[in-house]
C-alpha cells in the first residue's frame, strides 16, 4: 500500500492542473436551438414538457417566461446537494421562427449563489499567446481560448451574452430583477427534440405521437443531473470505455464523476463505474450499491479496513463515500447504475498495472452493452509507456488500450486549489496540500486533443478549482456520508 502511494505522490509533483500538452484542443459546438415555428405554437409544447419534467413554476403567458422552483441535485439521497433553478425565455425570431432559452441558476448546498458565467469561449480565428498551454485560459478574464483545426467552423461563446437583457416580469420575479445564470444548452436541446417531431407531426397532418403521451427516457428531466458537461455527451456511446487520470482527494472529481454518471444514464444508457478500491470490497460495494442506504447498510460500508488506512491518500475520501451514496440512489430512481473496485495493493509496479486491467477487462467484456467509467490516479490510465522513472514501464491504460480499440483515456485539469494529499518527507504525511491549476472557467467539460498525449491521454476533463476532501472516517470517528 506505501508503495503505491508513494508512486502517486511522485506524480503529484508534477500534476499542475493538466500534465499533457498537446498542439489542439477539440471542443464540441454549442448550437443553437431554433423552431422554425411561431412561437405560439411552440408554448404550449413546451408548457406540455415541463410538466412531464415534474417541475413546478409560475408563468408570464403575455411575456412567454416561466420559472420553475428550486431542485436539488440527487433529491432525496443523503447527500446535500447543489440546488437549481430554470428559467425559461421564448423568443420570436420572426413571424415563424423562434427559440427557447433555458437559463440555469444554481446555489451551493449551503445557499450561496453561484453565478456561472465564466465558461469556455474558443474562435477558430484565435490562438493563444505566448505562455498559453493550448488549454482555455486567454489573457482576458471574459473570454477562454482553445486552439482548435481551421478546418473546424467558426465557434464563439462570450460568457455573460447569452443571459444579458433578460429581466423577469413582474410576477415571475421583482421588478426589474435582472436575471443572473447560465444557459443550458443540453436542456435546450433535449426540450427540441421531444417537440420538433410533434409539431413536424401536426404540420404535415399526421396523427403521430403527441407529446403528452410520449414515454420519457428514465430520469431524462425528472432527475436533477446539474449543469450538463460539455463535450460528454458525444463520448459516451454504449461498449466505450472511458478512464479518468484523476487528482485524489479532491471533492470535485466524485462530483463530476457523480454528474457524468447521472447525466448518462438518465439518458437510457446503463453505466458501470470503477473505483480504485481494493477488490477485497467489491461484495461490500455491490451489496452497498443494492441496497436501501439505511443506517445499518452504511456502517456495513464503511467498516472495511480501506476506510481507516494509516495513509488516507484521498481515495478513501469524504467525497468518495458520498459518491457512493449517490450511484446508489441514482440505481435507486431506477437507472441502470453498477459500480465495480478494481485495485490490487498487495502487488507492486507492473504486477499491480496488469491484475487492475484485468479487474477492468473482464467487467468490460461482461457489458459489451455499457458506458464505463473508471476513476483511478492519473498514472494508471496512460496508454503509452514509460514513466520518468522507468522508461519501460507498462501502465494499465496501455494494457487495456492494446485490447480495447475504443478506450479514451483523459487527464484531469482544474483551476488552483487543494487537495487531500501524502507527501514525502523523513515521515509520509496526509493531508490537506495546495495544489497550482490553470483557472479554465467554471464549467465542467471534456475536451479531446487532436492527437493523443506524449503520456498517450486522448484528452482532459476539467473539474474547476479543487478543494481538499478530507478522510471519511476520521479520528473523531464521524462519517461523512451522514451529512444531510
Amino acid at each position: 500500500m506505501r508503495a503505491a502511494i508513494f508512486m502517486s505522490v511522485l506524480l503529484v509533483g508534477g500534476l499542475l492542473g493538466c500534465a499533457s500538452r498537446p498542439a489542439f484542443l477539440r471542443m464540441d459546438p454549442q448550437e443553437e436551438a431554433v423552431y422554425e415555428y411561431p412561437l405560439e405554437e411552440v408554448w404550449p409544447s413546451v408548457h406540455a414538457w415541463m410538466r412531464n419534467g415534474g417541475f413546478q413554476y409560475r408563468e408570464d403567458a403575455a411575456h412567454f417566461v416561466m420559472q420553475t422552483e428550486w431542485r436539488e441535485e440527487f433529491a432525496g439521497s443523503l447527500i446535500a446537494g447543489y440546488w437549481h433553478r430554470y428559467t425559461v425565455v421564448g423568443k420570436r425570431e420572426g413571424p415563424a421562427r423562434s427559440r427557447v432559452l433555458i437559463i440555469r441558476t444554481s446555489r451551493s448546498p449551503n445557499g450561496a449563489p453561484i453565478y456561472a458565467a465564466k465558461q469556455p469561449d474558443w474562435d477558430a480565428s484565435r490562438m493563444p499567446g505566448p505562455g498559453n498551454d493550448g488549454l482555455p485560459g486567454g489573457s482576458r478574464p471574459e473570454e477562454y481560448d482553445v486552439r482548435i483545426p481551421t478546418s473546424e467552423p467558426k465557434l464563439r461563446f462570450v460568457p455573460q451574452d447569452s443571459v444579458s437583457g433578460v429581466v423577469l416580469p413582474e410576477g415571475i420575479g421583482a421588478a426589474g430583477e435582472s436575471l443572473q445564470g447560465a444557459r443550458d444548452f443540453g436542456m435546450e436541446w433535449a426540450l427540441r427534440d421531444v417537440i420538433v417531431p410533434e409539431l413536424d407531426a401536426r404540420k404535415k397532418g399526421l396523427e403521430g405521437r403527441t407529446l403528452a403521451a410520449t414515454k420519457q427516457e428514465p430520469g431524462t428531466s425528472t432527475l436533477e443531473c446539474g449543469m450538463s458537461i460539455i463535450g460528454l455527451s458525444g463520448q459516451t456511446p454504449k461498449g466505450r470505455v472511458m478512464l479518468l487520470g484523476e487528482l485524489h482527494g479532491t471533492r470535485e472529481v466524485p462530483r463530476f464523476v457523480a454528474l457524468s454518471t447521472c447525466q448518462v444514464a438518465s439518458r437510457g444508457t446503463p453505466v458501470t463505474v470503477g473505483l480504485e478500491m481494493p477488490v477485497e470490497n467489491q461484495e461490500r460495494v455491490r451489496r452497498f450499491i443494492a441496497s436501501a442506504g439505511t443506517e445499518h447498510d452504511r456502517a456495513l460500508l464503511m467498516e472495511s479496513p480501506f476506510w481507516r488506512s494509516p495513509y488516507p491518500d484521498g481515495r478513501g475520501s469524504e467525497a468518495v463515500a458520498q459518491l457512493l451514496e449517490q450511484l446508489r440512489w441514482l440505481r435507486a430512481q431506477g437507472l441502470d447504475v453498477a459500480v465495480f473496485v478494481f485495485d490490487h495493493p498487495e502487488l507492486q509496479g507492473e504486477a499491480r498495472e496488469a491484475a487492475m486491467a484485468r479487474s477492468v477487462l473482464s467487467q468490460v467484456e461482461a457489458g459489451p452493452e455499457r458506458f464505463f467509467l473508471i476513476a483511478t490516479g492519473n498514472l494508471h490510465p496512460r496508454t503509452r509507456p514509460g514513466v520518468p522513472w522507468d522508461l519501460g514501464y507498462r501502465p494499465m491504460g496501455y494494457m487495456l488500450a492494446r485490447q480495447l480499440p475504443s478506450l479514451v483515456s483523459l487527464d484531469v485539469a482544474f483551476a488552483s486549489g487543494s487537495a487531500w494529499i501524502c507527501a514525502v518527507g523523513e515521515t509520509l504525511e496526509c493531508g490537506a496540500r495546495p495544489t497550482k491549476g490553470q483557472d479554465h472557467g467554471d464549467r465542467f467539460f471534456v475536451s479531446l486533443f487532436k492527437e493523443p498525449s506524449e503520456a498517450g491521454f486522448h484528452g482532459v476533463f476539467y473539474v474547476g478549482a479543487v478543494s481538499a476532501s478530507p478522510p471519511a472516517v476520521r479520528l473523531d470517528g464521524a462519517r461523512a456520508i451522514d451529512s444531510k
